[in-house]
């Protein structure tokens, strides 16, 4: 089979040359296409459901909400851990499924299951699925800063809550963006127990007058001279003065108790549970933005720049975004790192071929070998939706020492048969380069196959070792395996095409009688 092949692909040498510049157009579009990460996801799959019942203890949270959620979570396809968390007024349960489940696929039946479990919560407590990220989805943080000092804390964080946030949510592949730091402003109702003793009004009537007095109400409509009118009642709460105002109740003789008689009405900061500082000058207000699974880093990186470039001059004078952390920097500098090392190995061994061959255009088509497997592995990665990182363009790495290793010994053969035939004797190029292919193609290609399967046991790993080394082990299969077909297909046309003109023999290569010396 080898060996028909061999003897195809020289025959029509011309038409595997065409084909193979398409395949070098398609690697150098999947490169530029692929995503681009500083190191593999290790995160499991795994949906987290947070609910909040402010005010009560973790002991009641942890029986009345999380653990009715946890024990239901345990019948969902495909899931291998629950875990949940309990703290003051907050819980959290991470459904943790088995490895290769597709998130949404898990999302959907974790919601499923959250609908048949609604009922056994407490009425005032409603479930809500964490934005469907990974543990590595913190790409980019950013601090939103008053360079003119005109502006509070409160101001800045009510800023980025209701204004920035919501504009970088906006953005292709943000999963979330997490405020942090400065102060959330609240209305805060401070009652006096001597006078609700005075009106007989109790706490829970306070709480329920400030509720049915921040509504609106439907009316209904009115046909007045053939215009129809819209009737409702606008009664949201808008500031201090509309909340001093809302009527408790009312006294026997009808005069009505308001609010301000019974309380102290102010804007007030929310219980902090923590602070953001940078560089020792003082707390700051930050942001979080966190990449949606699956979602190309680098790409989410230079979206979010783009917006926030576009939304500062809308922001007040004097305030600016600073990025904090940037993993975009980390990202191109291991790609640049990487790069630069395949570089050199590539050229480290042409210059090798070059000076054991001694013939430019022979050690040329040797090293084709080498930026052709590459785009080949290109293809695939893109093919299998895996990104370019440090681990998997390592596999590359490691597997190009032993890439161009059947390119040239079947080049060198070639050269041998060219001297053993000698000048003037010669036959058609092509039938001796078939020969010389024939007689060393199909050995090489087993023996690179056995080196592209020596990688084989890494894909029984699991879990976070799996998934840290899988990439490697795919690229370097992926390389190897191309480096094979290329031997038996590309070289051999090559060599036909460009094995030529005057060929010097080993016992005159100058570095060959070197090392013949040296070794004697």
């Amino acid at each position: 089979m080898t060996r028909c092949v061999i003897e195809w692909c020289i025959r029509n040498r011309f038409l595997v040359c065409v084909v193979s510049v398409l395949i070098t157009i398609m690697g150098v579009w999947s490169i530029s296409h692929i995503p681009l990460d500083a190191i593999p996801d290790l995160s499991d799959t795994q949906v987290i459901i947070s609910t909040e019942w402010m005010g009560h203890d973790p002991g009641t949270v942890e029986e009345q909400v999380t653990y009715p959620l946890a024990t239901t979570m345990l019948a969902v396809p495909g899931v291998r851990d629950v875990r949940g968390y309990s703290f003051f007024g907050q819980s959290f349960v991470y459904v943790i499924f088995e490895d290769g489940t597709d998130i949404y696929w898990a999302r959907s039946r974790v919601l499923e299951y959250l609908n048949q479990v609604r009922h056994t919560l407490p009425e005032d407590v409603t479930p809500a699925l964490g934005p469907d990220a990974t543990g590595l989805g913190w790409v980019f943080i950013y601090t939103v800063e008053d360079r003119k000092n005109r502006y509070d804390l409160s101001t800045l964080r009510a800023l980025q809550d209701f204004y920035i946030r919501y504009q970088l949510l906006s953005v292709p592949g943000v999963a979330e963006v997490a405020s942090i730091g400065g102060v959330v402003r609240q209305y805060q109702v401070t009652v006096d127990p001597g006078k609700l003793l005075l009106y007989r009004i109790s706490l829970g009537d306070v709480v329920s007058a400030i509720k049915k007095n921040n509504n609106d109400f439907g009316g209904g409509v009115m046909e007045i001279a053939e215009t129809e009118f819209m009737i409702r009642g606008k009664g949201y709460i808008r500031g201090i003065t509309d909340l001093e105002n809302v009527v408790v109740r009312s006294t026997p003789g009808g005069t009505p108790v308001l609010l301000r008689d019974v309380a102290t009405v102010r804007i007030g900061p929310d219980t902090r549970r923590g602070v953001a500082e940078r560089d020792g000058q003082g707390e700051v207000v930050a942001g979080i933005v966190v990449a949606r699974y699956g979602a190309n880093a680098l790409k989410v990186i230079e979206r979010v720049k783009d917006k926030i470039k576009r939304i500062e001059p809308s922001l007040p004078e004097g305030i600016v975004i600073k990025p904090v952390y940037d993993r975009s920097v980390l990202i191109h500098r291991a790609i640049l790192t990487l790069k630069e090392k395949l570089l050199e190995e590539i050229a480290i061994v042409t210059l090798v071929c070059l000076v054991f061959l001694w013939h430019v255009r022979s050690s040329l088509v040797a090293s084709v070998t080498l930026p052709l497997g590459v785009v080949v592995s290109f293809i695939i990665m893109k093919a299998m939706d895996m990104s370019a990182n440090i681990m998997s363009l390592g596999g590359i790495a490691i597997a190009i020492g032993a890439m161009v290793d059947a390119a040239v010994v079947l080049v060198e053969n070639t050269h041998k048969h060219l001297e053993r035939e000698g000048r003037d004797k010669r036959r058609e190029r092509w039938k001796l380069v078939l020969d010389a292919s024939m007689e060393v193609g199909p050995a090489l290609f087993f023996s690179l196959l056995v080196i592209t399967v020596s990688f084989l046991p890494v894909f029984a790993l699991r879990d976070q070792a799996g998934r840290l080394f899988s990439p490697l082990a795919y690229t370097k299969t992926f390389s190897m395996a191309a480096s094979a077909l290329i031997a038996i297909t590309l070289i051999p046309a090559l060599t036909v095409m460009f094995v030529k003109g005057r060929i010097l023999p080993e016992n005159k290569n100058p570095v060959s009688r070197l090392l013949i010396f040296l070794y004697m």
